[in-house]
């Protein structure tokens, strides 16, 4: 089920920047490897139906036409709430992002405490970054956010691509685990080149 938009847009790290004077090239309307969603089938391939609820710890990347950067990270979600610790950003410092009951907050050294209505659009003020994050609570749980996407599957039926909401997702998995420990995130733009993320979680 997808999350409220008021919490988890906050994935997006980057929010509008990648799109100031950027057009996003939308992805063909069919894509022969990947097949659609089915509404009554395990989304998570052969793992366990997942709850929006886990802990990870990790490093995430952030590459545009105009930046680059990493920072550790540290993400609690617990249904609709999420506590998000970013170290490691260039010019920032650290940098919590919490949800709760439908208030999104950003705290950082060099911002202060900044409101908004999504977590993409609190990060993107603060870092100049952007990435789906509403819809990587269903990304790091193997599973698409929405029936819309298009998945492709290894041989082991395990997700191992998603297409939505204009992001390209690789999956990649540790030996026979049904989870992934990483994620690269690819947007197209008009231009030719691409808006990418990379997350790699090195413990749930």
């Amino acid at each position: 089920m997808r999350l409220s938009k008021s919490i988890f847009a906050l994935t997006a790290t980057l929010s509008l920047a990648f799109t100031g004077c950027q057009q996003v090239v939308k992805p063909a309307a069919t894509t022969p490897t990947l097949s659609e969603t089915p509404s009554d089938q395990n989304q998570a391939g052969t793992a366990t139906a997942p709850s929006n609820q886990f802990n990870l710890q990790g490093k995430i990347g952030v590459k545009t036409p105009k930046q680059s950067g990493s920072a550790f990270f540290t993400w609690q979600q617990d249904h609709e709430d999420f506590d998000i610790q970013l170290s490691g950003i260039l010019g920032i410092g650290k940098t919590i992002i919490e949800g709760k009951s439908g208030e999104v907050t950003l705290n950082s050294s060099k911002t202060g405490l900044i409101q908004a209505e999504s977590p993409e659009e609190l990060l993107e003020r603060a870092t100049g970054w952007v990435a789906p994050i509403t819809d990587i609570v269903s990304w790091v749980q193997a599973r698409p956010a929405t029936t819309d996407a298009k998945i492709a599957k290894d041989d082991a039926d395990r997700i191992s691509k998603i297409e939505e909401d204009g992001w390209t997702v690789d999956l990649s998995y540790n030996d026979k685990e049904t989870l992934p420990n990483k994620l690269i995130l690819k947007q197209a733009l008009e231009s030719g080149a691409e808006n990418r993320v990379t997350m790699v979680i090195q413990n749930r």
